[in-house]
């Protein structure tokens, strides 16, 4: 049956805004967000343009119910820590960004989330893995909103544990989200009565042939590879793992963060039977269908996938708080804004309702993936099925354990 974009547009928008009040009259300067991201490096296809796409589709859809002028800008951290700290006191200081989005690469992530905190601006960190976001090193003025390594750990690692795979190795890329997402994930291996046989740490983002690291797994012949990376880096080492045979050997490899986007760059031969561990996919019910087919001209050759979702997700609630709190008041102060965004409900058409925790972590349930076979898909984009669901409260890393500072439990 042909769908009507126009008339999905009117309604979901209609049903994610929840009939907030259109403004009286247009405040004299837009609100403004920037979409700090990956626009050239290993991160690139995972978010980069499917980051900006999201963060537009929500700014449009706002602007259109409520009159409150948005600007979407774009910058690329290059996975430098420095860079996007420079950017982010550049976009504060001279540009008027209110709030910035994305952060893929944590350690990037956790430097501009304290650059945010001094200047009292906003952070919402729709890709940002590391628990340390919204644990040791949380901020007040920040939101985790789409998935953190514990969800993605308990997730994958326990599921396969429970399978009779119980013997892990992990290829790891050497930065603060792959030893988060390692660390996590081995601790769900053993407390499901699994051993940790090694693990090999990679220079990131320098690295490309990943064979010296494979062979360092082969040789200790564990049950499970675990892939404690993503993007890229993750595709390359699936098509290297695979060169050397060892899914031939018996090895399960255990993708920590994959996504649809590494689904169609591998293929469904290459990529069948995999499992992952993810917070949204486009065909997972008629709400995030009907946002795949409004934000779908802004993804040419691209599939809507986590990272649309969540910068749209994110951007959304970001707008509703402003809204609700005022924009001369929401530009004051990020704190408050940031504050409200906790007080209100979440509901969007990528994720539905939920709420954010007072750590800043939006709590989302987590969905085990399976990649269909070549025979079970029916179309280009239809390439996953899901194998289990972990509820919202269960697949976010309890308050108590997080070490968020400013946190009292």
């Amino acid at each position: 049956m042909a769908i009507d974009r126009r008339a999905l547009l009117a309604t979901g928008t209609a049903a994610a805004l929840g009939g907030l009040p259109r403004a009286s009259r247009a405040q004299t300067a837009p609100i403004r967000i920037g979409v700090l991201t990956d626009m050239s490096g290993p991160y690139r296809d995972l978010t980069g343009p499917s980051s900006l796409a999201g963060a537009k589709q929500a700014a449009e859809e706002f602007s259109a119910a409520t009159g409150i002028a948005v600007e979407v800008i774009a910058g690329d951290h290059q996975n430098k820590p420095d860079l996007g700290v420079n950017i982010a006191r550049q976009w504060f200081d001279r540009d008027g960004i209110d709030m910035i989005a994305d952060l893929p690469n944590s350690a990037v992530a956790l430097a501009v989330s304290q650059v945010a905190r001094e200047k009292n601006k906003v952070v919402v960190g729709s890709s940002v893995g590391s628990t340390a976001f919204s644990g040791a090193q949380c901020s007040p003025n920040s939101v985790q909103f789409t998935y953190d390594t514990y969800m993605l750990a308990k997730g994958t690692g326990d599921a396969l544990v429970k399978q009779g795979f119980d013997s892990w190795y992990f290829v790891t890329a050497d930065y603060a989200f792959g030893h988060a997402l390692q660390t996590d994930t081995a601790r769900f291996v053993e407390a499901a009565g699994g051993k940790v046989l090694g693990a090999a740490r990679y220079p990131f983002p320098a690295t490309t042939d990943f064979s010296s690291f494979l062979l360092q797994a082969q040789a200790t012949r564990p049950k499970v590879i675990g892939f404690a990376n993503a993007g890229a880096d993750l595709v390359n080492c699936i098509k290297q793992a695979r060169e050397f045979g060892l899914a031939n050997q018996g090895v399960k490899f255990a993708c920590l963060l994959m996504t649809v986007m590494d689904t169609l760059s591998l293929g469904l031969p290459e990529a069948q039977g995999l499992l992952m561990t993810d917070s949204f996919y486009w065909d997972l019910n008629p709400r995030t269908r009907a946002f795949s087919e409004r934000v779908k001209g802004k993804l040419p050759g691209r599939i809507t996938n986590t990272a649309v979702a969540g910068n749209y997700g994110g951007t959304l609630h970001y707008l509703k708080a402003v809204q609700s709190l005022g924009v001369a008041q929401a530009r004051a102060s990020g704190l408050a804004v940031v504050e409200r965004m906790k007080a209100m409900p979440t509901d969007d058409d990528a994720f539905g309702p939920g709420r954010i925790r007072q750590d800043g972590r939006k709590l989302t349930p987590a969905y085990l993936f399976q990649v269909k076979t070549p025979a079970e898909s029916t179309g280009p984009l239809d390439l996953h099925k899901v194998i289990a669901t972990t509820p919202a409260e269960q697949a976010a890393r309890p308050l108590a354990e997080g070490g968020c500072p400013f946190i009292q439990t």
